[in-house]
């Protein structure tokens, strides 16, 4: 199965930069109610995601800060607690269900490392469950066929 049939494209994705501030960061994650999203470098480039996690455990080092001031830090100055890979857009299935048990969603890049969109979790296991259907159906109508025998 060809992993572009589950590409969600990066017109349709919600990205930040790395010089995004954390407030405008945080807005963005909460408008969207998303917990992850990803983050792109100047070229356009995959740089890793921001988590809502990594959000929280930088706020909670910054000794008094508040949310009015979240608009002085930028997002590449947030430690990320997890590396979350992305995979070439010929990569295959088995590929995207190695990560997709790690993240959210499994970011795509082109062979010049631009980031082209993601594949979501719920799209891969959606295919898995549609897989592992029509296995059991497969196994059935296989059995059904084989002649029984008289004793």
């Amino acid at each position: 199965m060809n992993i572009a049939f589950f590409l969600l494209p990066k017109q349709e994705v919600v990205c930040v930069t790395a010089d995004a501030t954390l407030r405008q960061t945080l807005e963005r994650m909460e408008y969207h109610r998303y917990t992850a999203v990803p983050i792109l470098d100047d070229q356009g480039g995959y740089a890793g995601t921001i988590t809502e996690g990594d959000l929280l455990w930088f706020l909670k080092s910054q000794p008094g800060m508040s949310f009015e001031q979240t608009n002085k830090y930028r997002l590449k100055d947030v430690p990320r607690r997890i590396s979350n890979k992305a995979v070439q857009i010929d990569a295959k299935m088995e590929d995207l269900i190695s990560l997709a048990k790690v993240q959210n969603f499994v970011p795509v890049i082109d062979d010049m490392n631009r980031f082209i969109g993601i594949v979501r979790r719920s799209d891969i296991i959606d295919y898995c469950a549609g897989a592992m259907l029509e296995h059991s159906r497969g196994g059935k109508e296989a059995a059904a066929a084989v002649p029984k025998l008289e004793t």
